[in-house]
């Protein structure tokens, strides 16, 4: 059984997709760009502060289902530019402790909307 996610506290998916849906006590969040939901915007910088939009965007998902990220056991972030990786990983670190989730990360030629990251995750109960 299927469940959707939903939170007014993230950014509402821009597509035909939900925020995250959960089968089986397993919960698949889709890629979190880093809109701020209260502006509509990105953050104001660079990566850092797109990494963190974007962790804080899926931290809000994992809290509307009662979780948080100490769940989460598989990330996959998208970067626009691999240079990118260092400080996304030294924002990354702030949000997660060990055990750490599993992750794999990967630089892509675009990201909707010019977005510098993208992170999406998988969670279990």
């Amino acid at each position: 059984m299927k469940k959707q996610l939903n939170t007014e506290k993230a950014p509402a998916a821009i597509g035909p997709y939900s925020q995250a849906i959960e089968a089986n006590g397993t919960i698949f969040l889709s890629g979190q760009l880093p809109i701020d939901p209260a502006t509509g915007s990105f953050p104001e910088g660079g990566i850092k502060e797109q990494t963190r939009q974007s962790l804080l965007n899926a931290q809000a998902i994992l809290r509307s289902a009662e979780l948080d990220l100490s769940n989460v056991v598989k990330t996959t972030v998208l970067l626009s530019d691999i240079s990118n990786f260092a400080a996304m990983n030294e924002v990354y670190a702030e949000f997660f402790s060990a055990p750490y989730p599993g992750r794999s990360a990967f630089a892509v030629k675009d990201l909707p909307k010019g977005a510098l990251v993208e992170i999406e995750m998988i969670a279990v109960r």
